[in-house]
């Protein structure tokens, strides 16, 4: 994990040591607003996915509106932060589904109205859709860490002391669970200020965040920016670090005010269904909009005739279908390929490192940890150009570039995904097996796969996800030469053909849950004999 982000940031941060690269950075006239867009939609975004999915555990943990959101974890983790961005756009755009809902008989307009809905200046479409999207992500981590806090003794301990349920959430497990969260809430707060597929759907063009107008400078055909972009790399790595900075700020600020909290012995027991009915409004709307928004991309790309105001389609047609049938073929090849051999190599390399660590009895130590996240928290844009200039310099082809650089971005995901399950696999099968002859690989092939196969199918559709969304790794990477569903459908937003991107964001979201469908399907139909394994 260490090397290739070293070697990445080495090769982009050297051009920006060139004369007249800074020049270039600092004569655009919207970097001051770029700047500002990239640390507002970045902290805002975090900020919200984070409260929001402490607010859900503290007042909804134990309902059945939390089971229901637990299981809509994983269809809304397998979306790819394109396909999502994508269907919150046609969702809330001034002719989107909400629009059009409301047309004409509450709002009169009979043509869609000139309104700075999407793109707006201020990126607040930007933000909510990156709160939308991490939400899940968040989620599903703090759900990992939860039962290494003991969460349910502390908090029915402090309701014996007459606290209420958030406030014994807040003072008694929130301490714990957060440090566990550290590393995650920092990925996505790298990833909100740097995202470039999201920020060309959803952010603001004039000018954008500085992660897409640097992207967009690396990519241009004449290389005459490339100083430029590398010194607003460096920038924008700057600035994530400025906000790691002030997050951690942030953070003793936190501790410090409940210290004083628990000190002064605020209970709080009234905030309780005020909580409850905020946190089941607001997970219910952000969840409601991604799905509606994923439903309407699909009507879109069999949608015939559909003229505003009407609030569905006059026809349905295959026609998008097969007018696309070479083109769209052609880029689900592409990114199956780079998708299953990238999760497959991902998925061996945790196995090899978690086999290593209970053969050797190594405890995993706090640094390893850094360098598992360290992809996922360093900016993608200041090192894949590195990466991609000594792949140039390297003679690799685009294909194995491309791979690697999605292994890169999968590894950490696979590993993160599978640990917990590794780690908790009952230690006795293992001696009981060796009592019998079998050696350390027969136990592992014999015992310990077979009986994880439903957590490694999970770590395998999770990095399979991973890869079938990786935006800028694959565009930069391959130069522009490897279409994926990805990079097509993100191309294709600045368009105006709907159903066209409809087709390309459909199967960008129907690849991931075909894999975590066959997660869930296939330990259920290879163990339906077997009842000890139903679970």
């Amino acid at each position: 994990m260490a090397l290739p982000v070293a070697a990445g940031l080495a090769a982009t941060l050297v051009p920006a040591a060139a004369p007249g690269a800074l020049a270039g950075l600092l004569a655009w006239p919207g970097l001051p607003r770029a700047v500002t867009l990239s640390l507002t939609t970045g902290l805002a975004s975090t900020a919200l996915a984070l409260a929001l999915t402490l607010l859900i555990l503290a007042a909804l943990r134990g309902t059945p509106a939390f089971r229901l959101l637990v299981r809509l974890l994983s269809p809304l983790l397998s979306v790819p932060h394109a396909a999502a961005a994508l269907g919150l756009a046609f969702l809330i755009a001034p002719s989107g589904w909400i629009a059009r809902a409301l047309s004409p008989w509450a709002t009169g307009w009979s043509q869609p109205p000139d309104l700075m809905i999407l793109n707006d200046p201020a990126g607040i479409a930007l933000i909510l859709g990156l709160t939308a999207k991490e939400l899940p992500f968040l989620l599903l981590m703090a759900l990992s860490a939860l039962p290494q806090t003991d969460a349910a003794n502390r908090i029915t301990l402090a309701q014996t002391l007459g606290y209420g349920r958030t406030a014994a959430f807040a003072l008694t497990v929130l301490p714990a669970l957060y440090r566990q969260l550290r590393l995650p809430v920092y990925a996505v707060l790298a990833y909100g200020m740097t995202s470039v597929e999201m920020g060309l759907i959803l952010g603001p063009d004039l000018p954008p965040p500085l992660a897409v107008q640097v992207a967009d400078w690396m990519t241009e055909a004449s290389l005459t920016r490339q100083g430029t972009a590398a010194a607003g790399a460096a920038l924008q790595l700057l600035l994530v670090l400025a906000a790691l900075a002030l997050w951690r700020g942030l953070e003793a600020a936190t501790r410090a005010a409940l210290v004083r909290a628990a000190t002064a012995g605020l209970r709080l027991p009234a905030l309780d269904a005020p909580a409850r009915a905020l946190a089941l409004t607001l997970a219910a709307l952000l969840a409601g909009a991604l799905l509606a928004g994923l439903a309407g991309l699909a009507l879109w790309s069999f949608a015939g005739l559909w003229s505003f105001p009407d609030a569905l389609p006059e026809t349905l047609s295959l026609s998008t279908w097969t007018r696309a049938a070479a083109s769209l073929a052609q880029a689900t090849g592409q990114t199956l390929f780079l998708a299953l051999s990238s999760a497959a190599l991902a998925l061996a390399l945790t196995i090899a490192c978690l086999e290593a660590e209970h053969r050797f009895r190594l405890r995993p130590a706090a640094p390893a940890l850094w360098l598992l996240w360290l992809p996922l928290i360093v900016p993608q844009i200041t090192f894949l150009p590195g990466l991609h200039r000594l792949a140039l310099t390297l003679g690799l082809p685009p294909f194995p570039a491309t791979f690697a650089a999605h292994l890169v971005f999968v590894l950490p995901y696979a590993f993160l995904s599978l640990a917990p399950a590794w780690r908790a696999f009952d230690p006795r099968f293992i001696p009981l097996a060796a009592s019998l002859g079998a050696t350390p690989t027969r136990a592992l092939w014999a015992l310990r796969l077979p009986i994880l196969l439903r957590p490694l199918l999970t770590a395998f559709a999770v990095a399979f996800a991973v890869s079938v969304g990786q935006y800028l790794a694959t565009l930069l990477l391959s130069g522009g030469r490897i279409a994926t569903l990805t990079t097509e459908a993100v191309a294709l937003s600045s368009g105006g053909n709907r159903r066209l991107i409809g087709a390309y964001a459909l199967l960008q979201m129907a690849l991931p849950a075909l894999a975590f469908a066959l997660a869930l399907a296939l330990p259920a139909l290879l163990f339906r004999n077997r009842k000890g394994m139903a679970a």
